[in-house]
């Protein structure tokens, strides 16, 4: 009985860890589905913020990984017979601190992408989703297989 609730705990900690980190991976887009003809871009704008996205993603893949290990590191911490409360916290603080940085990329990608499409509303959960300019959930926080661009957990084909 113990050791059930015990991976309950640490199964939703997980979720909510992976639910909070995935805002940090949102991309310009709002990601499933409509094209950039849907928000009426011109060609150029189209392959601007198509490299944007390309840059966006490369430059944040050290940052990505660093978030898939620290969220390793987390929930071996809570699969522990006896979780270390300090520890448990402190990874969780390294985690976020990622997850800032991640978010304050985002944030300076998503106003270039203002720069070359003012009309296009690039707003929070909006923008380039993985594969490209779109509406919809995307895959940003909760949607998709993963937690944002990079292959997260489940993520198939990536």
């Amino acid at each position: 009985m113990n050791k059930t609730k015990l991976s309950l705990a640490a199964v939703l900690a997980l979720v909510l860890v992976l639910g909070l980190s995935a805002s940090s991976w949102a991309r310009m887009g709002m990601g499933g589905g409509c094209g950039p003809e849907a928000l009426n871009l011109t060609p150029e704008q189209a392959g601007k913020l198509f490299d944007l996205k390309e840059k966006f993603h490369n430059d944040t893949a050290s940052l990505r990984k660093q978030m898939w290990i620290k969220r390793a590191e987390l929930g071996a911490l809570w699969r522990a017979e006896k979780p270390d409360q300090a520890k448990i916290e402190a990874t969780q603080k390294e985690l976020n601190a990622l997850r800032d940085q991640m978010q304050s990329k985002a944030t300076a990608m998503r106003l270039e992408a203002r720069k070359i499409a003012p009309d296009v509303p690039f707003g929070r959960g909006m923008g380039m989703g993985h594969r490209g300019m779109g509406m919809g959930p995307g895959m940003g926080p909760g949607g998709g297989p993963g937690p944002g661009p990079g292959p997260g957990p489940g993520a198939k084909g990536m």
